[in-house]
């Protein structure tokens, strides 16, 4: 399934349900990484599975040439408005699929994008698309949810909530690989009356090891995995750790 067909009546509320994302310290994180992987100041970035653009905005305000990927037109539809300047370049593409006219520095995938990629072989086709988009000594940040998020957390519960005027519920199902949910919202409309929306989506689980050795099998280098938003050694309770992967500036 493509991302974007999971994200079609959902775009609207994204950006009212996700307010907890601190995505400024995100970004703070980001530039941590780059600057402690990287020797040289990069220049232009490229966020894979971009959504509503929040990630771009602020690393284009930061001064960095931002591109946003995302097969869902109607989240690059919010991310254009937001794009006041107009300097973030928006492609809606397939992130397993995606072409550039040329080569960047950074690759991101943020927010367990990487997660719905279901097919070890898509997955592994988009490494080999950061690998030759990928400028040598650049690198590719992205993150992944755990094992004990999917099997502690989120696991056959349903959650129940109600944020920004908008009331949720949540039903999980995890098989131990992949990860089915269905979310129906309940958004007030102009008129105060409120509308169902049902969305169905599905991820599996990557695991650390698979995920190393598909980065081996593409030339790229692994230099860190890290707790999320840190820089320590992932931890027994994380709930999404977080990938630093470099091109080498010399095949090997």
């Amino acid at each position: 399934m493509m991302q974007g067909e999971s994200y079609s009546g959902f775009a609207g509320v994204y950006d009212l349900l996700t307010g907890d994302v601190e995505y400024e310290k995100r970004c703070e994180y980001i530039e941590k990484l780059m600057k402690k992987h990287m020797d040289f100041s990069p220049e232009l970035v490229c966020d894979l599975g971009c959504g509503t653009g929040s990630v771009c905005n602020i690393l284009s305000k930061k001064g960095y040439d931002m591109i946003g990927i995302d097969s869902s037109d109607m989240m690059l539809d919010i991310a254009s408005k937001k794009n006041d300047d107009k300097k973030i370049l928006y492609l809606c593409q397939d992130m397993c699929e995606f072409e550039l006219y040329g080569t960047v520095d950074v690759f991101l995938c943020m927010l367990d994008s990487l997660n719905y990629i279901t097919s070890i072989e898509e997955v592994n086709e988009i490494f080999a698309l950061v690998k030759n988009y990928l400028n040598p000594g650049g690198i590719f940040i992205f993150d992944v949810n755990t094992l004990y998020k999917y099997e502690e957390i989120l696991s056959d519960n349903t959650f129940v909530s109600e944020e920004n005027e908008i009331f949720y519920t949540w039903e999980n199902a995890f098989d131990g690989e992949y990860h089915d949910f269905r979310l129906n919202f309940f958004a007030k409309d102009e008129n105060g009356k409120y509308n169902r929306m049902t969305e169905e989506h599905s991820q599996r689980y990557h695991s650390v090891d698979e995920l190393k050795e598909i980065i081996k099998e593409n030339g790229l280098s692994l230099e860190a995995v890290y707790s999320e938003l840190t820089e320590d050694l992932p931890k027994e309770d994380d709930q999404r750790v977080f990938f630093v992967v470099k091109k080498p500036v010399v095949d090997v």
